[in-house]
């Protein structure tokens, strides 16, 4: 599950990348859309299915709907529904908090929150002193998270589901200011020790994701994006170390048909 109720973090963009390059691993992926409103993620796969028609191609594509349900427990029997056809479900979570995005987040496996180095975006998990820049209390969100993970602790030993792993994942850090950094990183690993997420690096700040949105595409696809220069190469390389610091399940994979890329 990929969720922060901050904008801007490129949750979705991360979602989607991830989500193909699973499919490239030849397992079998469905993403689900909890913003029935803005279909950021359901619009990028309706981009990448009409790219590969256009261009007659095919390319491993994660199948996708959105959630229009209007209970929590029809979230729960869609879920149950999704998960028995696929590797892995991916659940893109609105930037907002609601009862559907707290219902998904306390069934994750593994919750996946994408956030910018920047204190505006910290603030989301925890609150800081304005002059030591430590942390001072734990945010609504990073509440709601330790909650939701306590609960799953209680049913992990009635059902035998593993602990949620909480990931925070740093985009965007090329852009940011080393001694603002430096004080995010002091405060993300005073908070990880805290409430117990691990934290990862995620992507870095490109025009060409904001650029692959309308064709669908995304990195992995390097047969449909003509010549790539040296930073879209390092991007693909940051997107393959991101995925490995996830350490999702193993899956029993079914082809690989572009492993290479």
């Amino acid at each position: 599950m990929f969720a922060n109720e901050k904008g801007g973090t490129g949750k979705s963009t991360t979602a989607v990348h991830i989500a193909v390059a699973l499919s490239y691993l030849g397992a079998l992926v469905t993403v689900l859309d909890l913003d029935p409103r803005q279909r950021t993620t359901h619009r990028y796969m309706e981009n990448r299915f009409r790219t590969m028609q256009r261009r007659d191609v095919e390319l491993p594509t994660p199948a996708c709907e959105v959630f229009k349900g209007r209970s929590e427990q029809a979230l729960l029997v869609a879920i149950d529904r999704l998960e028995k056809d696929c590797d892995f479900l991916i659940i893109d979570n609105p930037g907002r908090d609601d009862p559907f995005a707290r219902c998904a987040v306390e069934n994750a496996d593994t919750l996946v929150t994408p956030m910018n180095d920047s204190f505006v975006d910290f603030d989301l998990i925890g609150q800081v002193d304005p002059e030591s820049f430590k942390v001072k209390k734990l945010s609504f969100f990073a509440e709601l998270i330790w909650e939701a993970r306590i609960k799953r602790s209680r049913a992990t030993l009635a059902e035998k589901r593993p602990e949620m792993d909480w990931i925070v994942v740093r985009n965007r850090t090329g852009y940011t200011e080393a001694r603002n950094m430096a004080r995010i990183e002091r405060a993300l690993t005073e908070m990880a020790k805290r409430v117990g997420f691990r934290v990862v690096h995620g992507l870095s700040e490109r025009v060409i994701y904001r650029e692959l949105f309308p064709s669908g595409l995304t990195l992995l696809d390097k047969g449909q994006l003509g010549d790539l220069g040296t930073s879209h190469l390092v991007a693909r390389q940051e997107l393959r170390t991101l995925l490995k610091a996830l350490n999702l399940p193993e899956f029993s994979k079914r082809k690989s048909p572009m492993e290479s890329a």
